[in-house]
């Protein structure tokens, strides 16, 4: 598949003229997916042993970690649209060839920041779209934009599977070693979280439970195993996969120490804190009053926020999280295990109570806003182990 024709192959301008695939069904069609310039640059950060922090009551640290590098990298090549993508505990990023030095001098930075402010291990790695291709594998991106301006990359080809093993140490030497970024690359300098928060309480689930689903498989078996279960889990009702009336607020908010350290810089935390405080009071008062306060209406960001959670799409893996009917995940369980058997597909799945929300705001005025949602008590991590443990066991029958 060819780029569009006003895409130029080097150009900065890339991601900002593909087509909007505004529907997540369609994105699982690869219609509107094409070849990255070979100029760009994809990146892909991890945190190292996220199983361990989820259990040690980090979950929420964790996820908030992995948007670190989506916000930072946003910020830096603001204004010109880049495709990312949350993944639970890490995230996946690309960036126009003029931003390389930029973006791997942040990931340098980020790597040192999050270590000393959150105490976890963040494995970065930024290597050349051409790079990925000369090692056997390809990076195709399609512009998922659920509303207007609000935008996440998904991918094809296999490009983004292999990086994410070689920065762990599990994948191919050569591109683990172009990867690398350097640790002296780190200045010391600050980095730009404008707009990463967590001001909402879990988000209960509403139908029952909160589902947070892996699968692999070919592009059709994707495509049938994420319509059969938005079906079942949400009884044909309602195609979104979470409810507004599980979009909750308390104060203080549970991840207000989270926003305080992303924004101080080299300010006491204790001033960040304070104001970070001050400011979520305010917008706990408007938004469960449902004031409209100039071109901010509740109604209308509760809505927006909704239709602006991620959808995770890269190479033959898909990842989600639906609200469920609690009838409804015996027999997902009974389909998926089904597929499973046949060869079709490999699952992993994990069930909690509610999800979190970690949010990305450009302007809510200008509706201008994404939102990463994870399953609660471990989500994707959980979902990843239960994964990698039919894969070990496929591999041993096998």
């Amino acid at each position: 598949m060819t780029a569009p024709q006003n895409i130029s192959a080097p150009s900065d301008g890339f991601f900002a003229n593909l087509p909007k695939i505004s529907l997540a069904a369609r994105a699982l069609e690869g219609h509107d997916y094409y070849p990255a310039p070979d100029d760009w640059h994809l990146i892909a950060t991890d945190v190292r042993d996220s199983t361990s922090a989820v259990a040690g009551g980090k979950h929420k640290t964790v996820n908030f970690v992995a948007a670190c590098s989506i916000a930072a990298l946003k910020n830096a090549c603001s204004p010109v649209p880049i495709p990312f993508l949350f993944g639970g505990d890490g995230a996946t990023i690309m960036v126009p060839r003029n931003f390389r030095e930029q973006a791997r001098r942040i990931l340098a930075r980020l790597r040192r920041f999050i270590k000393t402010e959150y105490g976890l291990d963040l494995v970065v790695g930024c290597v050349q779209i051409a790079d990925v291709r000369r090692n056997g594998a390809d990076v195709r991106v399609g512009r998922y934009e659920p509303t207007p301006g609000n935008h996440f990359g998904v991918f094809m080809g296999g490009g983004v599977s292999l990086l994410e093993k070689s920065i762990k140490g599990r994948g191919d030497a050569n591109l683990q070693r172009l990867s690398e970024v350097a640790e002296d690359l780190d200045d010391g300098g600050d980095i730009d979280l404008t707009g990463l928060s967590c001001r909402w309480d879990q988000l209960r689930s509403e139908r029952g439970k909160i589902l947070s689903v892996i699968v692999l498989g070919k592009d059709d078996e994707l495509r049938e195993v994420y319509d059969r279960i938005q079906r079942l889990a949400t009884n044909g009702d309602d195609a979104l996969p979470l409810l507004q009336a599980s979009l909750q607020l308390k104060w203080p908010p549970p991840g207000y120490q989270l926003e305080a350290k992303a924004r101080r810089k080299r300010g006491p935390l204790w001033i960040m804190t304070a104001r970070v405080l001050a400011e979520t009071l305010i917008a706990h008062v408007i938004i469960t009053s449902s004031m409209t306060i100039g071109a901010f209406n509740t109604k209308r960001y509760k809505g927006e926020l909704i239709a602006n959670t991620d959808f995770c799409r890269y190479d033959d893996g898909l990842f989600f999280v639906v609200d469920s009917a609690a009838a409804s995940i015996a027999e997902i369980a009974r389909y998926l295990t089904g597929k499973s058997e046949q060869g079709l597909v490999r699952f992993g799945l994990h069930v909690s109570d509610a999800a979190l929300m970690t949010c990305l705001v450009t302007s809510t005025s200008d509706s201008l806003h994404v939102h990463f949602v994870d399953g609660a008590n471990g989500g994707y991590t959980r979902a990843s182990e239960v994964l990698k443990g039919r894969i070990r066991l496929e591999q041993a029958i096998g």
